[in-house]
């Protein structure tokens, strides 16, 4: 089974004024962003995600990504998300010299990813990417991975919604 959705407490706060992040490392001359409207986790999956089973070689996995063009993929054991793999993984197996086409990617994936809600707002799941360093956040929805929204993508979205204000 998929991880916990991660604690709203520490994400979760007023929708109108959002702390500006430069103001807070001591640049007062920068007023708080303002946000009307926000962009939800679930408007930045769309379509199918690209989902492969923790036996799949390295190889078969690294193709489809390539050819989804997708940067991560969720791992699935019977309806489960069991891990994600992205391209820093396949990095590190090709780095330490794995067997691209008989090592699974349950050996190079991480296991039991944090999730978080499609109603997480990007602001939130932005401050959350930058506290764990991670780079691509799984989207959960009853057990069900909607997709799994890149660091790109959420900088796209704060930007976007930015230049809207």
């Amino acid at each position: 089974e998929a991880g916990p959705v991660p604690s709203a407490a520490p994400f979760l706060r007023d929708k109108g004024t959002r702390p500006d992040l430069r103001a807070q490392r001591g640049d007062t001359a920068i007023p708080p962003l303002k946000y009307a409207s926000w962009v939800l986790l679930r408007d930045l999956v769309a379509g199918t995600p690209f989902v492969c089973g923790p036996d799949a070689s390295l190889i078969e996995v690294a193709v489809g990504m390539a050819s989804a063009g997708h940067g991560s993929a969720g791992v699935i054991e019977g309806r489960s998300l069991v891990g994600v793999f992205t391209e820093r993984d396949l990095l590190r197996a090709v780095a330490q010299a794995a067997d691209l086409e008989e090592e699974p990617v349950r050996r190079w994936m991480g296991r039991d990813p944090d999730v978080f809600s499609p109603d997480v707002d990007a602001y939130d799941a932005s401050q959350w990417l930058l506290e764990s360093g991670y780079r691509h956040l799984p989207v959960v929805e009853d057990g069900v991975l909607l997709g799994i929204v890149s660091l790109r993508g959420l900088l796209a979205a704060v930007l976007a919604s930015i230049e809207d204000e």
